[in-house]
């Protein structure tokens, strides 16, 4: 490669920035069908209307994804601290100890049920997807199952 060549390769770079409009502030304003925060949840009671309670100890917030098959169910279980859910994808039925069963589908946000016996199902012929966010502590288990 001659000199001629390298000179080249160096301005290649310059040329290639210098022709880079910056983004107009309309081009990097949200469209109109797009929300910039989508509020899910604004509550202080549970599902079951049971006042929200945190546990004491050292703080700790645990997300998962849990992803259930039709027909599949999450088998008797209950939670002892705080538990916000978000149906991502499909149609969960939860039956709570004592009470009717409540459905939630695609884009249902709730907070769990605190030390009640449930089970939850999926309803339909797709997968569930659902976000869990646990707000409890280290020493407290937020699953407990029989």
């Amino acid at each position: 490669m001659n000199r001629r060549d390298m000179a080249g390769l160096l301005v290649l770079p310059a040329l290639l920035a210098s022709m880079h409009t910056p983004a107009r502030a309309d081009d990097q304003a949200p469209k109109a069908d797009y929300q910039r925060v989508q509020p899910l949840l604004d509550t202080k009671s549970t599902i079951l209307d049971q006042k929200l309670i945190y546990p004491n100890g050292e703080a700790e917030v645990k997300a998962v994804v849990v992803t259930l098959m039709p027909g599949e169910e999450t088998g008797r279980h209950m939670h002892t601290v705080p538990l916000f859910g978000h149906i991502l994808e499909g149609e969960l039925a939860i039956q709570y100890e004592g009470e009717e069963e409540k459905t939630f589908k695609a884009g249902d946000s709730f907070i769990e049920a605190l030390n009640t016996w449930h089970n939850g199902r999926v309803v339909g012929d797709k997968p569930a997807r659902i976000l869990a966010v646990f707000i409890g502590n280290a020493e407290t288990p937020p699953v407990i199952r029989p």
